[in-house]
C-alpha cells in the first residue's frame, strides 16, 4: 500500500521524467519552445501531476480515475516527443532514451492500474 508521495515510485520516475524533458526543451529557440515545447512539457508534466492527485483522493476509485489520466497524458507525451523527433528538434539518442521512459512508464502505469482493479 502506498502511503506517500515519497513511496510512490512511479510517480517519482514520473517526476524525473519530466524534469528531463524540460532540460531538452529549454535550450530550444523561443518558436520550438512555444509550439511543441509547451505542449510536450504540459503533458509530460500532467503524468506526475495526475498521478499524485489520484494518491490524494484516498479512494480507490478515484486513484484509479487519475492514473487513467495519467496513462492518457503518457500517450500525448509519446505523440509530442515524436512529432519533436520528426522536426529534428533533439537527438536520436535523446528520442530513444525518452521513449524508453514512455515505455518503463506504459508498463507501470498499468501494472498499477491493474493492482487497483484488484482491490
Amino acid at each position: 500500500m502506498i502511503n506517500s508521495l515519497e513511496d510512490f515510485k512511479i510517480y517519482g520516475l514520473a517526476l524525473k521524467f519530466g524534469e528531463e524533458v524540460w532540460r531538452i526543451v529549454n535550450k530550444w529557440n523561443y518558436f520550438k519552445r512555444d509550439t511543441v515545447g509547451k505542449q510536450l512539457v504540459r503533458s509530460v508534466d500532467s503524468i506526475a501531476a495526475n498521478l499524485s492527485e489520484g494518491l490524494g483522493r484516498y479512494h480507490y476509485l478515484e486513484t484509479k480515475n487519475f492514473t487513467y489520466y495519467a496513462r492518457g497524458s503518457l500517450f500525448e507525451a509519446k505523440t509530442w516527443l515524436t512529432k519533436a523527433h520528426n522536426r529534428k528538434l533533439f537527438s536520436d539518442k535523446d528520442y530513444h532514451d525518452l521513449m524508453n521512459t514512455v515505455n518503463t512508464l506504459g508498463i507501470k502505469i498499468n501494472n498499477y492500474i491493474n493492482s487497483l482493479r484488484s482491490k
